[in-house]
């Protein structure tokens, strides 16, 4: 038996993620509650195989929720069910420790089946959203590269177009600059990135993950 608590604050909602979820024989509904403001003390008193979180509810939201049960109940799953495809949110929501995010929208069968995969400490994420994951990671990954390396944003657009193959007057002639400006730029690059020649820098950039 699946044991689960939902947090959602619109009532309508509830009572129907309620009806889908006594209808599988293998679930059990522990409580469902319309906020996180005593998430705490519900998860360690009925401490859920899974938990259904909504990310917008009034005073403490489902991201705030998720850090709370997941620092006192670590093994208890949460999946993330939401209207929102958000970049931002689903990013928050991840690094916060969810384990999977369903958009409502989805087809019943879909949170069913993410409920099972949830209880086996599988992870399960609407197509429409795992683009943006993934997204969401290089976006993040790539920022922390360039900023180890403190690149400006124009030497960041230098790079870019190197590894493309330009050549230095081609790179000017698409950055409305002059070749000497560029010349200056690429000389900054190199002294960052630490290499001594534009086939170098583009080895690099493309290894780390700078552009």
């Amino acid at each position: 038996m699946i044991s689960i608590v939902l947090f959602e604050d619109k009532a309508n909602m509830r009572e129907s993620l309620k009806l889908l979820i006594e209808s599988e024989t293998d679930f059990k509904l522990l409580e469902m509650f319309p906020n996180c403001k005593n998430a705490k003390q519900h998860i360690l008193t009925h401490q859920p195989d899974v938990v259904l979180m909504d990310i917008d509810m009034p005073g403490v939201n489902g991201i705030e929720g998720v850090k709370i049960i997941k620092s006192v109940r670590p093994e208890t799953q949460i999946i993330m069910l939401t209207v929102f495809e958000d970049d931002d949110k689903i990013f928050e929501s991840i690094k916060a420790g969810a384990d999977g995010y369903i958009l409502k929208k989805s087809i019943p069968t879909e949170l069913l089946s993410a409920i099972h995969n949830a209880s086996v400490g599988g992870s399960s994420i609407s197509p429409g959203v795992a683009s943006k994951v993934l997204n969401a990671f290089r976006e993040k990954s790539k920022a922390s590269n360039v900023n180890t390396f403190s690149l400006s944003k124009r030497e960041q657009e230098v790079l870019e177009l190197l590894t493309k193959g330009y050549s230095y007057k081609k790179i000017a002639a698409d950055l409305f600059v002059s070749i000497d400006t560029i010349g200056s730029h690429i000389k900054n690059i190199y002294s960052k990135l630490q290499v001594n020649s534009a086939p170098e820098a583009v080895a690099k950039a493309l290894r780390l993950k700078i552009v």
